[in-house]
């Protein structure tokens, strides 16, 4: 008689394939802060409403990390990292938000594709890893590809791109986030991500409480529209709370490069978030855009799969 055969089991997700699964929702979920905090940029001022953001998002994740890891008294040994990473993640979305009062929503998205080159490069310098030709070769297939998306393959909308003070407020925030991704690595000491994220994002409402507080006083809360409520609910529990998680975990996982290269999906989600708002959808050229960037991604991943 045969020997019974043993059931096959399923193969396991490695680290590295949770950290892109985990990017791929990332960029999912950043893409919708662009739509909707596109419709809440000069509602309120930036530090104000980025620290209410902080402040909802510091409470969802304290209460999951309470239910799932707790918070042990190891992870709060040298608290001036989480002040770092914290003021990091702060100026960016700050500064996100004072560049969209005045610039195009076009001309930042174009920036924002600048942040996978600049965390290649912050991730050499900190950490010595190393951008592989293939590695340039995708970054550079992806910037095109998210550039072709975002002008919506118009030529002369590419040729008007004009850089105003907006953009470079943007640029500079996007240099911030560019940074976050290897400081994550740099800086963490075996803390879970939930547990990380939660002294980030309390560090991160610490630097915007000092830094906004007029803001914060002068704003009058009660007269604020339930719209604006509801995109701030979105931004601190799924653009903040939720992809802080998944960004961290992948930038424990994964190089520097690689979890910023999934930033080029993002104007392929916003696409989608605007044809769901009902924006409109954009013209077949513009597919030619977002293929580009899966083969950029492509030539980043192959390996890893």
């Amino acid at each position: 008689m045969r020997p019974f055969a043993r059931p096959m089991r399923k193969p396991k997700l490695t680290l590295a394939l949770r950290g892109h699964l985990a990017m791929l929702l990332f960029s999912a979920l950043v893409a919708g802060s662009f739509s909707l905090g596109a419709m809440s940029a000069n509602a309120l001022p930036p530090a104000a409403l980025n620290a209410v953001r902080f402040l909802i998002a510091a409470v969802v994740i304290g209460v999951v990390a309470l239910a799932t890891k707790g918070l042990p008294s190891s992870a709060w040994r040298a608290p001036w990292r989480y002040l770092i990473l914290g003021g990091l993640f702060a100026g960016y979305f700050v500064l996100m938000f004072e560049g969209l009062k005045t610039a195009h929503p076009v001309s930042t998205a174009a920036v924002f594709t600048l942040t996978p080159i600049m965390s290649a490069m912050f991730g050499w310098g900190l950490l010595g890893q190393i951008t592989t030709r293939r590695m340039v070769i995708a970054l550079t297939i992806g910037a095109l590809g998210a550039l072709w998306v975002i002008f919506r393959a118009d030529w002369q909308a590419f040729r008007r791109f004009e850089v105003g003070q907006g953009e470079l407020y943007y640029f500079w925030g996007c240099v911030l986030h560019a940074l976050y991704t290897p400081m994550v690595r740099r800086l963490n000491r075996g803390e879970a991500p939930v547990v990380f994220t939660f002294g980030t994002l309390l560090a991160g409402l610490l630097v915007l409480l000092l830094y906004g507080a007029h803001d914060i006083l002068q704003t009058d809360w009660a007269m604020v529209s339930a719209q604006v409520w509801l995109i701030i609910l979105y931004l601190a529990v799924f653009a903040s709370a939720a992809s802080f998680v998944l960004v961290q975990f992948a930038a424990l996982h994964l190089p520097s490069a690689k979890v910023m290269a999934y930033t080029y999906l993002v104007p392929s989600w916003v696409i989608c978030w605007e044809i769901v708002l009902g924006n409109g959808a954009p013209s077949p050229l513009v597919l030619v855009g977002i293929a580009l960037t899966c083969v950029a991604l492509y030539l980043l991943l192959e390996k890893d799969f």
